[in-house]
């Protein structure tokens, strides 16, 4: 595409050719191949301006910059607000192409990665970008965000279209929604989970954080909105779903540690996963799958082949991997396994630094009430020091004393010498992540990893039926 075409009708100042052909657009020097337009947009950490050098060895013709350089040989496209064109000129270049999709958003502070993974299920063929995986047909791409930058949405978006999806679910996180990385994407339906208090070092105030969920709501054609969530009056109108309440109600929930069914409408479902709050889940997709057309006893019969999504209550014998890293997900998981476990429940956990320190608290009074046994351990310290961390959830046990492990392979080999065969063991935090951030070093971590190589003969013989 031409330059002048990409750029047609947008007030910018170019200096230089504007007849060059663009092959791509970039944001990050590293991914610049040759013909590409490089977007030098100032970040929280780094000015894309002083990458601009590396663009342009890379094979960049062109860049979008805030400040004309006379020293630049190459064209220069200026603009005031950098940051502001970024989706724009992502949507062009790909040809807008959610508007050839069915396009499903899901938000909310948990719950997002199962219900979209459960929506695509039922609406195959169908693309998914979600916090663990970006899945087009068969390729499938491991995620570094819940919600990617506006140039790499637009363009798995254009390769759903291009490989035959009819169908686009993505996980809007409200970084996502209010870093502008969703902007230029038509979204039919807009799909609400629940709210809690989070992300506060971000959005400061629990209704900042909702307002920008709400972003979200404002901009789909229709919505599907959790009943039983306070929060839900907040985001707007659309059709509900509940336990409690809502229009499409799930009734006779009966749990078991192989799976759950209840009915809707007096149509059985059975889900082969467990716990009440993924009775919520389902119950979103089933909503978002009615919305357009869907029958229930078509549903019911789909969602028998479900496949969960990766460490999200994953199991390895009787020890259990969950994303859970907040205190309304941890309480949720530890509930469920003291339901089905007939020992104790023992959970191995940390929290993140430079996040939302509230969470520490809260994972700690759910671990407090809900686990037999637990285990502080480190989840990307990142720039925090990590006994500082342990030492803030420690603070937050009235009930029990937990055991303190910082290094995290030693805490899970500990969960592991200490239970039973009865026991159940909870993971809890990481879940897909495959790093581990210490400091300024970033080393490969993968808790599923270690849980199955340090299986050692005794713990196999109680643990792996």
């Amino acid at each position: 595409m031409k330059l002048k075409k990409l750029l047609k009708g947008l007030k910018v100042q170019v200096k230089g050719n504007q007849d060059v052909e663009i092959s791509g657009i970039s944001i990050d020097s590293r991914q610049v191949a040759f013909g590409h337009l490089f977007i030098a947009k100032k970040g929280k950490v780094f000015d894309g301006a002083q990458f601009v050098p590396q663009a342009i060895d890379a094979g960049a013709v062109a860049v979008l910059t805030d400040i004309y350089d006379p020293f630049l040989k190459k064209t220069q496209v200026i603009y005031h607000n950098v940051h502001e064109l970024e989706a724009i000129l992502a949507a062009r270049f790909y040809s807008y192409p959610s508007e050839e999709l069915f396009v499903a958003g899901v938000t909310g502070t948990k719950g997002k990665t199962t219900s979209a993974y459960l929506i695509k299920h039922l609406l195959e063929p169908a693309g998914l970008m979600s916090t663990v995986e970006t899945v087009v047909g068969e390729m499938r791409m491991y995620a570094s965000y819940t919600t990617h930058d506006a140039i790499y949405n637009q363009r798995w978006l254009k390769e759903m279209v291009e490989t035959g999806c009819k169908a686009a679910v993505l996980e809007v996180s409200s970084h996502g929604l209010a870093q502008g990385r969703v902007d230029e994407i038509a979204f039919d339906l807009a799909v609400f989970t629940n709210l809690y208090p989070d992300h506060l070092d971000y959005h400061k105030t629990v209704e900042c954080y909702a307002e920008e969920k709400k972003k979200l709501f404002q901009r789909a054609r229709s919505s599907i909105l959790n009943a039983d969530s306070p929060w839900s009056a907040c985001m707007g109108k659309g059709l509900t779903y509940g336990i409690e309440q809502g229009e499409v109600r799930a009734e006779k929930i009966r749990l078991s540690p192989e799976g759950t069914s209840f009915t809707v409408d007096g149509c059985e479902f059975y889900i082969p996963l467990i716990g009440k709050f993924n009775v919520y889940n389902t119950l979103a997709a089933i909503a978002a799958a009615l919305s357009v057309g869907k029958p229930l006893f078509e549903m019911a019969q789909k969602l028998r082949s479900f496949q969960p999504p990766p460490a999200r209550l994953e199991r390895v014998g009787n020890v259990y991997i969950d994303f859970a890293h907040t205190g309304e997900a941890l309480e949720n998981v530890l509930q469920t396994l003291q339901e089905i476990s007939t020992g104790r429940v023992i959970v191995v956990f940390g929290c993140g630094g430079n996040r939302d320190p509230l969470r520490r608290t809260s994972m700690a009074k759910a671990a407090d009430t809900y686990a037999d046994i637990s285990i502080i351990t480190n989840d990307n310290p990142r720039q925090e020091d990590p006994k500082k961390i342990a030492e803030e959830i420690v603070m937050g046990f009235r009930q029990t004393t937990p055991l303190v492990e910082l290094d995290r392979e030693k805490a899970i080999q500990k969960a592991l010498e200490i239970a039973s065969g009865s026991d159940v063991i909870l993971i809890a935090g990481k879940g897909h992540e495959r790093e581990q951030i210490l400091g300024s070093r970033t080393i490969p971590f993968d808790d599923r990893k270690v849980v199955e190589a340090i299986l050692i003969p005794f713990a196999r013989n109680k643990f792996i039926n």
